[in-house]
């Protein structure tokens, strides 16, 4: 389902069409649902439809796995509407997505599920070379293959990733999740590095997020030039609120928003 921004019918037809190459055999089923299609303004239909539509796939015992069309925005308007509503099949799914995603993972790690992961999505299809990213996807939902995940999984204890733009505004809200002793990985896209700063001062203050084990930096891309030039680097902006916060800085991690982007699954290191 899409939780922001609508997504294409070909989309889902070349997701389909990948699907059906890398497993001949036994092809996975993928279900997009209508509300993927719908246009409401913004959003791939109102609020209700949306909502609605996480709550087909996610009470549905049917499905092994919800996964996220794409980010955008538009999460953050249902998600605390869907999460008491949830049955127990919810909780025996995988959920895989990240961007504005992030706030409904988020939301759902606090209430305790315990199969979320950040990573590929289908619209990540059209980026250059982005069919690879969704076969990882794949990779990790039908497989849970240990060679789609981030390179530190595993190795450092529990760890989760947000889009830092998306942290910056769950923190202080009803979603937050305790993420202390986590691995916090981090990453962004088109927004200004004086933005990114800002953002960073917010997590990295927070008296929570600073329970964290650390930070991992993934990619900040697309950054638009500022005027005066900014002149830090995104990793010297996270070394300078690392340091100002106590949480260590514990190096860059892959992700982010382009094809390269690993998975990272929540909570402690999976067992698959």
């Amino acid at each position: 389902m899409a939780p922001g921004t609508r997504i294409d019918a070909g989309i889902a037809d070349e997701v389909k069409h990948l699907a059906s190459r890398l497993y001949p055999e036994a092809p996975p089923e993928i279900a997009f649902h209508p509300q993927c299609f719908l246009t409401s303004g913004h959003f791939a239909g109102d609020d209700a439809a949306r909502a609605a539509a996480f709550l087909d796939i996610a009470n549905d015992p049917g499905f092994d796995a919800l996964w996220f069309a794409r980010g955008g925005y538009g999460s953050c308007r249902f998600a605390e509407d869907v999460l008491p509503r949830l049955t127990p099949a919810a909780r025996d799914k995988a959920y895989l997505g990240y961007s504005d995603a992030g706030t409904l993972l988020a939301g759902l790690y606090k209430a305790g599920l315990p199969r979320l992961a950040h990573g590929p999505m289908p619209i990540d299809i059209q980026r250059s070379g982005g069919a690879a990213a969704v076969e990882r996807a794949l990779a990790y939902l039908i497989d849970g293959a240990a060679e789609a995940l981030e390179p530190s999984v595993g190795s450092e204890g529990p760890a989760v990733a947000f889009n830092i733009i998306i942290l910056g505004h769950v923190i202080g809200t009803a979603l937050q999740p305790d993420l202390a002793g986590h691995v916090l990985m981090l990453e962004e896209v088109s927004e200004y590095m004086y933005r990114i700063d800002r953002d960073l001062c917010q997590i990295t203050g927070n008296p929570e997020i600073r329970r964290a084990a650390g930070i991992r930096l993934g990619r900040c891309s697309d950054i638009p030039a500022n005027d005066p030039d900014f002149v830090l680097t995104e990793e010297e902006v996270v070394r300078h609120w690392c340091g100002v916060s106590g949480i260590p800085y514990l190096g860059r991690a892959d992700i982010g928003h382009d094809a390269d982007n690993k998975v990272v699954p929540f909570g402690p290191p999976p067992t698959v």
